[in-house]
Formats: C-alpha cells, structure tokens, sequence
C-alpha cells in the first residue's frame, strides 16, 4: 500500500470517528505525561474521571512531589497496578529536582525518569511537544497489522517499525498518531483483533483470585486505615499464608515499610 493512500485511510476515519478525551484538549506536558502513566495497562474510559481528579489536585509536579506517598496512592486506588503511582511521584521529583519543573521535550530526556520506557518517552513527546517520535502500542500494532502484514502471524515489533518510521507524518506526528490509534481501537470492535497476530500478543491473566488482587488489597487498606501489623492487616482483608508474600514482595518494591513490626505506605 502506498503510504499517501494509507494516510488517507486513517486520517478519513479520524475525521469521522476520531475519539475525545481530555488530555487530548488540554495539551500541557504534565497533563500529558500524567495521562500516559494512567493509560498504561488501563481502559481509557477508566482513566478519564481519575486524570482530571488529579489534575485538580495535583496540576503541576511540583504540586504532585509536595504530596504525601499515602495520599498519591489513595488517589491511585482503583486504576490498578499500584506501582505506576509510586514512579510517576519519583517522576514529578525527577522533573523538579533536575528539570527545573518543566516536562523534558525528547524520548531521549524522558527515558531516564522513574517509569518511563520507550514506548511512555516517544508518547509524551509527541503528543506533548509534536515531536516526530517513532513508538508502537496496541492500536497502533493492530492498524499496521491490518494494512501491511494482512495474512502474516508472529509479526514482530521489531517489522513494523520500519512501517511506522515510513508512514510517519512529520509535519503533524501528534495528530497523526491520535488518527492511528483510533483506527486501531476501531478494528478491534468490528473485526478478530489483528494484534493476535503479532509475536508479543499475551492475552491479560485475569485479576481475580489474582496476586496483583491481593496486592491490591494490602494497598488499600494501608492508605484506607492507615498503617498495621501483620495480624491487623490479615484481618482486614482477609488473606492467609500469602500475606507473608505480599508484604514482602510490596517492601521489594519499595511501596511498603516495616518498623517494630508495623507496616504502613513507604515515603
């Protein structure tokens, strides 16, 4: 397919079917950067009542860094996935404490901040600063898919990139990749997904009776009632033996503290 007659594809449709969102109105990098951290791993919908109770409260990140850690994830609960709340706190320091505020304006700036990976950089620095960014998510994937790898199976990210790189429209890459990723959303609603036939395709494991639900719990209790000890917080939410786990694997990762034998949110 020649890529003038693919732009036009995609671009018809968002004229059409183009999706409305929040942060795609309000363009301010933080607002921006905010959103993509929620976004991931996260139903859009979801999101859009969360990011604008955030940025409400929280509207720079500077706001976000004088904020408590058992605050942030309160605000968290519910978007799953907890961890995220922690890096885009460490994020809002990072920005403060080397940025002088201010979002970074390339993937390569971006890349160094807490939580930030290939794909988060080239997003915010494209839909934040119309940077010229090359990136790939999964309505992405699934358009390129679509056009370009009709009848294939174990595509791999690594083969579409080359497209993207092709495609890209440099002159306005924010809009354009905002008209990609809503063809993609659509192709899942009207066809078999074609991102099944990518080589990275995980179907999600399910969250109930899942360990990221019992983390989950612990998270919420701790910024809900406040710190506990090991008998208290089993007691409120009413897990067995895997507590042990779950306490230590939240203290790994720096979400949790201990002291004399009491567990509370770590700052």
């Amino acid at each position: 397919m020649k890529t003038a007659e693919f732009r036009e594809i995609i671009y018809s449709n968002y004229e059409k079917a183009g999706r409305d969102f929040p942060w795609r109105k309000n363009r301010k990098p933080w607002g921006i950067l905010v959103s993509e951290f929620m976004l991931q791993q996260t139903q859009t919908q979801r999101v859009i009542s969360y990011w604008e109770r955030w940025m409400d409260l929280w509207p720079t990140p500077a706001a976000l860094h004088s904020a408590s850690m058992e605050d942030v994830l309160r605000e968290w609960s519910g978007l799953g996935y907890n961890r995220r709340g922690r890096f885009i706190k460490e994020c809002a320091a990072a920005i403060v404490e080397k940025h002088n505020g201010k979002v970074p304006d390339t993937p390569e700036k971006l890349l160094p901040l807490p939580g930030i990976g290939p794909y988060t950089a080239g997003a915010i620095a494209c839909f934040a600063y119309n940077y010229p960014s090359v990136f790939i998510e999964t309505n992405i994937r699934a358009a390129i898919l679509h056009f370009y790898f009709q009848d294939a199976k174990g595509i791999t990210d690594k083969e579409i990139f080359p497209v993207l790189e092709k495609v890209l429209d440099t002159e306005n890459p924010r809009e354009w990749y905002y008209a990609l990723m809503d063809y993609g959303a659509g192709l899942k609603k009207i066809t078999v997904n074609p991102s099944r036939r990518s080589a990275h395709y995980k179907q999600q494991s399910k969250f109930e009776g899942s360990f990221r639900q019992l983390r989950g719990k612990v998270i919420r209790t701790l910024v809900s009632e406040g710190p506990g000890s090991f008998e208290e917080i089993e007691k409120r939410t009413g897990i067995g033996e895997d507590l042990y786990k779950v306490l230590g694997v939240l203290e790994e990762e720096l979400m949790v503290a201990e002291k004399a034998g009491i567990y509370g949110i770590r700052e």
